[in-house]
């Protein structure tokens, strides 16, 4: 069953919002930009998927979701809606890495290239990144990790990577060479369509979870920087930055959305 299962996916981790429906060879996908609005939106259009899609919740053999990394607050969105439906229909969740999905999704639109160095901006001047080889499984050869922007160029040279993909290429624009050997793809994105393709892939290989033991993988332990690493970073600021950088309440540390 696993290999031609019908999969629901969703995928919260960035302002985007999506869900898809994998079933057979036919994908019913939604897409919305809802900032933070993801409690709100999702099942709204889960609903709607599945009506697009003429399916019914009875129906779907997987739930998956979009693990991270990304926003702390999506990623817990989308794994307590997963949980939530696949508990309740007594069937299984594939949690898929959205670094790995943004890979799939670049592979499918180009078919140059054989290794890719994935890498979104994490904030607070820094990547998640990882590096993947194209084949069915989209195989992960560098795990997902926390990087600073110009060790994202080192990556891509060590790696001998041919396509970087992600909004890491645009928000750190100044770091990328001019001559490079790599094809840039700065506007690719994850999704819930790439996220049900592998969920499908991964559940016929035995890589499905209890409701229970669903999680996401946050890569980053910190959501923001405490005031007196700011203080020190402020430092090294001329004086006439410095107060500026560094205040009142209007510093204080917020999770990352």
């Amino acid at each position: 069953m696993p290999s031609e299962s019908t999969v629901l996916a969703i995928d919260t981790a960035t302002e985007v919002c999506s869900v898809a429906v994998l079933s057979g060879d036919r994908l019913t996908e939604l897409i919305e930009v809802v900032g933070q609005r993801h409690s709100e939106r999702v099942l709204p259009m889960v609903d709607a998927a599945l009506d697009r899609a003429g399916l019914s919740l009875v129906d779907i053999d997987f739930f998956a979701f979009g693990a991270g990394p990304g926003s702390f607050t999506g990623l817990r969105i989308a794994c307590g809606v997963v949980q939530g439906l696949a508990y309740g229909k007594r069937k299984r969740v594939v949690p898929v890495g959205n670094l790995r999905a943004l890979a799939a999704r670049a592979f499918a639109v180009t078919t140059e290239g054989e290794v890719l160095l994935a890498a979104i901006d994490a904030r607070m001047n820094e990547a998640y990144c990882a590096i993947y080889r194209r084949d069915e499984q989209v195989t992960e050869t560098r795990a997902p990790a926390l990087e600073r922007p110009p060790a994202l160029v080192q990556l891509a040279l060590v790696g001998q990577v041919d396509i970087v993909a992600g909004n890491a290429l645009a928000a750190f624009s100044g770091i990328w060479p001019r001559e490079k050997s790599w094809a840039a793809m700065p506007d690719v994105i994850p999704s819930a369509a790439s996220i049900a393709h592998l969920a499908r892939f991964d559940a016929a290989h035995g890589l499905s979870v209890a409701p229970e033991l669903a999680a996401p993988v946050y890569v980053r332990d910190q959501v923001a920087l405490t005031l007196a690493q700011r203080r020190q970073a402020a430092n090294a600021l001329p004086s006439s930055e410095r107060d500026v950088r560094v205040g009142g309440p209007a510093h204080c540390a917020r999770e990352q959305q």
